[in-house]
């Protein structure tokens, strides 16, 4: 049964028309009014309304950045969008007339990933999305975890520096900092005004203006810069740190790795693995979890959307439309 996926981020909605097997056969894109959560239930809905034309269509599901609440209806809040407290699925349903389900853009990612990418073998996984920011996806005993209120999953604010750098959810060491794909350009920044192996990252930084951009630091990444690589082998340390501790909780048998900085690969997952090893509780006598890159990459956000959607649907009895 045909589902579809929408993905909303802060400057575009993803849609796509999803088939059980998780094949997207149609999709489509727009730009985000952020600031007019009335433009955006129009937007989805026209988009939802498109893709099902001609088709059999069970129920919709959205994945968004922000806190969704347990009953997968009401955004509590989300960085890039107008959206506080904004019931958002009950909106969109009026409007569609079908069943409707919002997840967070990571869970949805994940729940991708275990259903029809790299974990779809595995029955526990923890999935990090290493973008702007840090997300995460937790699936254990086949099930996503959402937690009592909805909002479980934010491994991004793990705290790993006591009184660490400051991190935008107003606490202080989030692995957000050290981990991500900003905290990246800093190190890399860091490593430039030091000189030696930063050398050529200070001369492009010049040149470009005073800035490193990330599709600069990508290039240098993939030409490997030394002092790129360098900076990527920090980042991964201190993910791997992290990771050992979600070990100590979840217990994982694959950790995922999603998000644009996740295309570095081996050289990524290189010094996760060292430093989980190096910091994992009773190392020696705990099996090791594998460590991977995710395969759907953008594809991600609307596939899983689509199938938790389907599941829902399912759960509660929905007539499919079309």
């Amino acid at each position: 049964m045909h589902a579809i996926g929408i993905d909303i981020g802060g400057t575009k909605i993803a849609g796509a028309l999803v088939a059980d097997d998780g094949t997207i056969l149609a999709e489509e894109r727009q730009p985000t009014p952020a600031t007019d959560p009335s433009a955006i239930v129009e937007i989805v809905a026209g988009m939802v309304e498109r893709l099902s034309d001609g088709h059999t269509v069970i129920a919709t599901g959205v994945a968004a950045a922000g806190f969704i609440d347990a009953a997968q209806s009401t955004v509590y809040y989300a960085p890039n969008i107008s959206w506080r407290n904004e019931p958002f699925r009950d909106s969109l349903r009026a409007r569609l007339g079908m069943d409707v389900t919002i997840d967070n853009d990571a869970n949805a990612a994940g729940w991708a990933e275990f259903r029809y990418g790299v974990a779809r073998d595995a029955h526990d996984m923890t999935m990090l999305t290493i973008g702007t920011g840090v997300g995460g996806a937790i699936v254990t005993g086949d099930r996503l975890l959402r937690g009592g209120f909805g909002t479980a999953g934010e491994l991004g604010h793990l705290r790993v520096v006591p009184d660490g750098l400051p991190c935008g959810c107003g606490a202080r060491g989030c692995i957000e900092q050290y981990g991500s794909g900003r905290a990246l350009l800093r190190m890399a920044n860091e490593i430039a005004d030091a000189g030696g192996i930063g050398h050529a990252l200070s001369v492009a930084r010049d040149e470009a203006g005073g800035t490193l951009s990330g599709g600069m630091l990508a290039q240098f990444l993939q030409d490997g810069d030394p002092g790129a690589l360098h900076a990527l082998r920090q980042l991964g340390l201190w993910l791997g740190q992290a990771c050992a501790s979600l070990s100590a909780v979840l217990d994982p048998e694959m950790f995922v790795f999603g998000g644009g900085v996740s295309i570095a690969g081996d050289a990524l997952l290189d010094p996760v693995r060292e430093a989980y090893l190096a910091h994992l509780p009773a190392r020696g006598y705990h099996p090791e979890p594998e460590f991977v890159v995710a395969e759907l990459v953008n594809d991600a956000g609307v596939v899983g959307a689509a199938d938790l959607a389907r599941i829902h649907a399912a759960s509660i009895g929905a007539a499919p439309r079309g």
